[in-house]
């Protein structure tokens, strides 16, 4: 399915700094950049960085002090996603692991799956297929967390979220994350552009390593699973941030939009109970 992205940033300088944006649409097998463009006002020279692991297209540019400039980017991108049954799905044990995903086992900055290992194992450690239980943990989510704007901050991290039952997208998707880790199973975080979000942002939830693959999961249900365009992933919102400021430099204001550029799309969401996931690599 075939999306138009865009995304237009102002920022500030009141001395000399450095940023480093993550808001260009991810290359993968499953995700593909037609055309795209990357503009800044006035002209600056900029880098473009990509991970190690290929997770993120990182653009880095100096700005003056002084100076107030304007970021666009659009993109045409065509998604490829595949619904599939997951009711004979077995876990995978650690031995057998690919070693690869170990770094998204292990408790992260935002993510504190050892201090929520026994709420974990209580609520979901008696389901025995792992799909059935991170789609479960996800439900439990959505039902006693609040989706609230403007209720949590940079600071937040998912055992936060457990005491206050309130939070935005990125706090739902590093709940699912500690949990899913402290349940044995790798997850990590995945930002993106969302078709249908209201209002239009950039949109964080989570993939969960199951059956040698990642599966995608959203905890909010905000936006359909099939109508997301992925910038990022990592371990925690730390790794996938949109902007990273060097500097005395102010973000002034935001325009994010993603929109279909295809016919024929048929949203798809998870429901309970139901054993079809969707894998979006």
């Amino acid at each position: 399915m075939k999306f138009n992205i865009f995304a237009e940033m102002e920022y500030y300088a009141w001395s000399a700094g450095t940023l480093i944006l993550n808001i260009h649409a991810l290359r993968t097998p499953h995700q593909t950049v037609i055309n795209e463009t990357f503009i800044i006002e006035p002209y600056i020279k900029v880098e473009e960085i990509q991970s190690a692991m290929g997770e993120n297209r990182r653009i880095r540019f100096e700005i003056r002090e002084g100076n107030s400039i304007k970021v666009k980017y659009k993109a045409t991108v065509d998604t490829f996603c595949e619904i599939k049954n997951y009711e004979r799905l077995q876990e995978i044990p650690i031995a057998k692991m690919n070693a690869a995903v170990f770094p998204y086992l292990y408790p992260s900055r935002y993510c504190q799956s050892d201090k929520l290992f026994r709420l974990a194992f209580n609520l979901f450690g008696h389901i025995i297929n792992p799909f059935e239980k991170v789609s479960t943990l996800c439900d439990w989510i959505h039902k006693n967390v609040q989706y609230l704007s403007g209720s949590t901050n940079s600071q937040t991290s998912a055992f936060d979220t457990v005491t206050e039952q309130s939070g935005v997208c990125r706090d739902f998707a590093h709940l699912g994350i500690a949990l899913c880790r402290a349940l044995t199973i790798p997850a990590r975080y995945f930002t993106g552009y969302a078709y249908h979000l209201q209002p239009p942002d950039f949109h964080a939830c989570f993939e969960a390593y199951i059956g040698n693959e990642w599966i995608l999961f959203d905890a909010t249900r905000l936006v359909p699973l099939n109508g997301l365009v992925k910038i990022a992933s990592g371990r925690d919102a730390a790794d996938t941030a949109i902007a990273n400021i060097f500097g005395n430099v102010v973000f002034n204001s935001m325009n994010v939009g993603c929109e279909l550029a295809d016919n024929g799309f048929v949203p798809f969401y998870y429901e309970q109970p139901q054993l079809r996931g969707l894998s979006y690599l």
